[in-house]
């Protein structure tokens, strides 16, 4: 498997982030180990978390960081993995949280569910929007320097506060922000095309997609609402419901059948193939779902496709 660097690090990844979302959420340990395992034995090595997966579940988190520590102790593996975690978002306990006290307390929180004494790259999951960007970047190069983080990366922060994060690393010597995590895909478009991409440019960050697939939406098995019951986030399906929706599915179904693959697998090439874009995120459930993302970076799809996919998807 082809390894591509994070920019501005020492890191090398293969150009899929699994998704730990669904650990310790619609996957027991056991079912996670065994899609860590194939992801693994199949030549990637990125994997993302968050301090607060599946909240949703216990009303805390930490469920996904525990099976991924226990995971990489039985495998006796961290060394070869690169690892990332968050930290701000909410749960039934506290709300979006990134100031330096948070971060300092959550960070050996993280660790010691990873059972591991360090994390490559950690990531502002939520601004709070009311922390001063100094106090957060000065917390993150504390823990940097202390060991605990080796890179830090942002998510969910406005491109107001994250381009003030840059000149703030840069008036104090902070380490700065190597990584961005924003919610792109064929039907979320233009906010980061329009808002994020040029600062990811400016700053020379690597892009690394959430909900790459649209919470399943385009791997075509939402075609009607009868379909919405198929898995737990059938229901934030009828939002794409729609002729430009539908559209999309259009698209990806011919590019699907020209090469002889699966909708996801096409859907994750097109990010792949879309500039500065270095390894999509995507989890899986099951063996066939795993497949059609380790699949995807070796779907090199040509101007036609890219063509076809880009005017179904223009009015996202």
């Amino acid at each position: 498997m082809r390894k591509v660097q994070i920019k501005n690090t020492d890191l090398h990844i293969a150009p899929v982030n699994l998704g730990g979302n669904v650990f310790g959420w619609t996957l027991d340990e056991q079912q996670s180990f065994d899609i860590l395992d194939q992801f693994f034995a199949a030549g990637f090595n990125f994997v993302d978390t968050a301090d607060t997966y599946a909240w949703w579940v216990n009303g805390t988190g930490g469920q996904s960081e525990t099976i991924i520590g226990n995971w990489m102790k039985a495998r006796k593996n961290r060394k070869d993995v690169v690892l990332a975690t968050k930290v701000g978002s909410e749960t039934q306990e506290h709300g979006f949280d990134i100031s330096r006290k948070h971060i300092v307390e959550s960070v050996d929180a993280s660790l010691q569910r990873l059972g591991t004494d360090y994390i490559d790259l950690y990531y502002t999951h939520f601004d709070d929007t009311v922390t001063p960007v100094e106090e957060t970047m000065a917390a993150y190069d504390e823990i940097i320097r202390a060991g605990k983080v080796r890179y830090i990366a942002a998510s969910n922060v406005s491109p107001e506060r994250l381009a003030a994060s840059f000149e703030i690393a840069e008036k104090n010597n902070f380490h700065r922000y190597v990584a961005l995590q924003p919610h792109y895909n064929l039907v979320a478009r233009h906010k980061f095309e329009t808002e994020y991409a040029p600062l990811a440019e400016r700053y020379g960050l690597s892009v690394f997609p959430y909900w790459a697939l649209a919470a399943g939406f385009l791997t075509g098995k939402y075609r009607t609402e009868a379909d919405f019951g198929k898995s737990p986030r059938g229901g934030g399906m009828a939002k794409f419901m729609n002729a430009a929706g539908l559209g999309v599915l259009g698209a990806l179904d011919k590019v699907a059948a020209k090469h002889d693959t699966r909708q996801a697998t096409v859907a994750l090439a097109w990010l792949l193939a879309q500039p500065g874009i270095t390894a999509p995120i995507v989890s899986a459930t099951n063996e066939q779902q795993l497949h059609t993302l380790i699949t995807a970076p070796d779907l090199m799809l040509d101007k036609e496709d890219i063509a076809l996919l880009d005017t179904a998807s223009s009015a996202f």
